[in-house]
């Protein structure tokens, strides 16, 4: 083993910091809160011990730098944030990977690597305290929606941009953050798979094409409260009926075109025992990792809903509540993650990533990106019971090492003159 490069070290810091900042329920490291702030001031320890030159952006993204003979950068991303009583891998997995190549970079190349290589913890990839994913990175890829951003507001009422202010971060200037992306040449991300594809494969690692597109929205049937006693069936324009019909047809809309759609959330009024519904609000969310496959279920979920209004004598009426476009990363980049997967002797397999991540907004701003999955025991994420063997962290590590080293001797020859 190399002796600058050691795998069961992040294991290691990956259990240091679960035992810093979680408790019986989980992980507690939502972003702008002192759970937060307290991993990252960790984080930051490790760091200042590889040496690596470390800042905080204008959006309050940490990167650490390792400056190179040319100023074109490998970026490694990750986030330390999680969701209340999260798992212990999630997102720090990434990081801890990254610091770990850091030190190894620094160390086998005398503190000057042949590309500048940096890495990034992304603030609040999750989104937990304030509904919004991917707030450090879609700043950086300058696509956060700062007119939405501004009116966000946590279950107490605090404001995004008085919360971020606590952390030193001034909401409005979040958006010269954009510059650091400027050498940025490459990018890679490891992550847990949170799902069961490669457990159910029996494969250690998996290299990812892409992250779903989204469609998001929310529906709303009306229909007539009526007495639920005095009210005979065939007289009732019963909003929950309609609405009730777009849970199986979800489904079928999945076996005709792929990918996956949800009913997340149910809402009825006046919600009473004794009334027939007058209003149901239902959300949906589906997603793919084919555009036009993504387009045709939302025109069929539209159908289909008008169709149950029609026959229930309701109306029906649609409000979109955030989408994405689907996002396929880099083949080059994906040829190597298989790879690297193959040289720590595990069988390369491609899979999409159903969970959006920092990486599509990077990914976003043209910059040349890629991600690899770790298989996730259970397949579950945010939740306590998140687990991946240790086996298979030190492999993902190692493989994810192998990777940017790839990476950084093609960032060097795509560049030579």
């Amino acid at each position: 083993m190399n002796a600058n490069f050691d795998p069961t070290r992040t294991i290691a810091e990956l259990k240091e910091l679960r035992a810093l900042t979680g408790d019986e329920n989980g992980a507690q490291r939502v972003a702008f809160t002192p759970a937060w702030a307290k991993a990252r001031a960790w984080l930051e320890t490790k760091l200042a011990a590889i040496p690596a030159e470390t800042h905080r952006d204008e959006a309050g993204n940490l990167w650490a730098t390792l400056p190179g003979e040319s100023e074109r950068a490998l970026l490694i991303g990750g986030h330390i944030d999680s969701v209340p009583n999260g798992g212990w891998l999630d997102g720090c997995l990434n990081t801890l990977a990254g610091v770990e190549i850091l030190r190894r970079v620094q160390a086998e190349h005398a503190g000057l690597p042949p590309v500048t290589v940096r890495l990034v913890d992304w603030a609040d990839e999750e989104g937990a305290r304030f509904g919004k994913s991917l707030f450090g990175s879609s700043a950086c890829s300058g696509h956060l929606d700062l007119s939405e951003a501004r009116t966000l507001k946590d279950k107490n009422g605090v404001a995004l941009p008085e919360a971020l202010r606590e952390y030193g971060i001034e909401f409005e200037n979040v958006g010269a953050c954009q510059k650091e992306l400027s050498n940025a040449a490459a990018y890679l991300e490891l992550h847990i798979e949170q799902g069961p594809v490669l457990l159910d494969l029996d494969l250690p690692l998996g290299t990812v094409l892409g992250t779903f597109g989204v469609e998001r929205h929310a529906i709303t049937f009306r229909g007539q409260a009526a007495h639920s006693g005095s009210t005979p069936m065939h007289r009732r324009k019963d909003a929950f009926l309609a609405a009730a019909k777009m849970a199986p047809e979800v489904y079928r809309i999945t076996d005709r075109h792929g990918g996956v759609g949800t009913i997340g959330s149910c809402t009825t009024k006046p919600g009473i025992v004794t009334s027939v519904v007058e209003e149901c609000g239902i959300t949906l969310d589906q997603r793919h990792l084919d555009a036009g496959a993504l387009s045709r279920m939302l025109h069929d979920a539209k159908e289909a809903s008008a169709r149950f209004a029609r026959e229930g004598g309701v109306t029906v009426g649609w409000d979109r509540i955030w989408n994405i476009e689907p996002i396929l990363f880099h083949q080059e980049l994906a040829a190597m993650s298989d790879a690297a997967i193959a040289e720590v002797g595990a069988s390369p397999y491609r899979l999409p990533s159903g969970p959006l991540h920092d990486a599509a907004e990077v990914a976003r701003a043209g910059i040349p990106t890629v991600m690899m999955f770790v298989q996730s025991l259970h397949g579950i994420s945010h939740n306590k019971i998140e687990d991946t063997k240790e086996e298979h962290l030190e492999m993902a590590v190692t493989a994810f090492d192998k990777l940017a080293d790839k990476a950084m001797e093609w960032i060097q020859n795509v560049n030579r003159d």
